[in-house]
């Protein structure tokens, strides 16, 4: 489906960011392109309004832009795609990576580890190891007369 007719862009089952939230900006790529780098537009950069959007919660706006506070300029979050020498492929690209950057930021916390003690089986063998090396390192000393 090309890019214009597609509803939004999916980020996972419940959230879909509207085309009408995102906006691009296409300026001149560097890399590969031969004599086209220095006359078409083919670098994308896709712009999202995080602190805006209608889509997210309360909850998931407040997690996301806590995450992405590194990347996010004024609650914006701007990602550039320069990888292609083709326009389309370099705006598929880079709405492949909203969405995989929207969707790592809005997952939920990993469960806090509970701390655990060795065992004693563990202790034991972390001691035999020690003593084998003890061992070892004194046969390498000359004898003591």
């Amino acid at each position: 489906m090309p890019a214009a007719h597609r509803p939004g862009l999916r980020i996972d089952s419940g959230i879909t960011i509207p085309e009408s939230e995102l906006s691009w900006r296409f300026s001149r790529s560097s890399g590969p392109g031969g004599q086209g780098v220095n006359t078409a537009d083919s670098r994308a950069e896709l712009v999202w309004d995080a602190a805006g959007s209608a889509v997210l919660s309360p909850l998931q706006r407040e997690r996301l832009l806590s995450r992405l506070s590194g990347r996010l300029v004024g609650g914006v979050l701007t990602i550039t795609a320069s990888e292609h020498r083709a326009q389309l492929r370099n705006r598929d690209a880079a709405r492949a990576r909203l969405a995989a950057v929207v969707a790592d930021a809005l997952r939920p916390p990993a469960p806090p580890r509970r701390p655990t003690a060795p065992s004693r089986g563990s202790k034991e063998r972390r001691l035999a190891a020690k003593q084998r090396r003890t061992d070892i390192k004194r046969l390498r000393r000359p004898p003591i007369d």
